[in-house]
């Protein structure tokens, strides 16, 4: 699948290129060969090379790359640069795990709120982030200005909720449920499938062992 001439799995191989990036940085290393990276990423050289022209390539013979200069620009590219103000929609064991993990704010994704329709949850704070009701999520979602909702719910809830939220002006969808959203066009959803990755873990395993 290609979006605006990238393919997907170069943007999906972006994100990882910015984690080793950045630990290059607490390092201290100033410059890296894409030989080099490729070593500590077990990706290959000419593949690192061919995802980053994409862009532009951002290296120079003989001297590889600047490891700061090219963490900034694939932070630009990811749009990690900015502020992304995010609610968590369903305040359960994992909706609160994912309040409580404080690193996405180094990244700039900002948790602003949470909501549940369960009144025992419903008054509850997370990190400082007091779990609101259903019923407050529209005023919510206008005065913070925000743009991303991560939803952990029944799958039975999601398409009705998330529909909602688009028509509040939510563009983005960070879904945990299990269902794959269907929604309309010029709006973004990330699915994550829990299952499907132990699934696809316990398949290699098998493999592995089979062998």
């Amino acid at each position: 699948m290609v979006k605006n001439g990238i393919s997907t799995a170069v943007i999906k191989r972006l994100p990882r290129y910015y984690r080793y990036l950045g630990e290059l940085m607490e390092a201290g290393t100033e410059r890296i060969s894409s030989n080099e990276l490729s070593k500590l990423m077990n990706v290959t050289a000419s593949q690192i090379r061919q995802d980053l022209n994409n862009f532009g390539g951002f290296g120079q013979q003989g001297y590889g790359y600047n490891v700061e200069f090219l963490y900034n620009e694939i932070g630009r590219l990811l749009g990690v640069d900015r502020r992304h103000n995010i609610i968590v929609v369903g305040s359960g064991h994992l909706g609160q795990a994912i309040a409580n993990y404080a690193n996405f704010e180094r990244r700039g994704f900002i948790v602003k709120g949470m909501f549940d329709r369960n009144p025992d949850v419903i008054g509850k704070e997370i990190r400082g982030i007091k779990v609101m009701s259903m019923e407050e999520i529209e005023e919510f979602i206008r005065i913070n200005k925000i743009e991303i909702a991560a939803l952990t719910l029944p799958k039975q809830q999601a398409a009705e909720i998330a529909e909602r939220l688009v028509g509040f002006g939510i563009r983005g969808f960070w879904n945990f449920a299990h269902i794959d959203l269907e929604l309309p066009k010029g709006i973004v959803v990330e699915n994550v499938h829990l299952s499907e990755s132990l699934m696809r873990l316990s398949y290699n395993l098998t493999t592995i062992n089979d062998k």
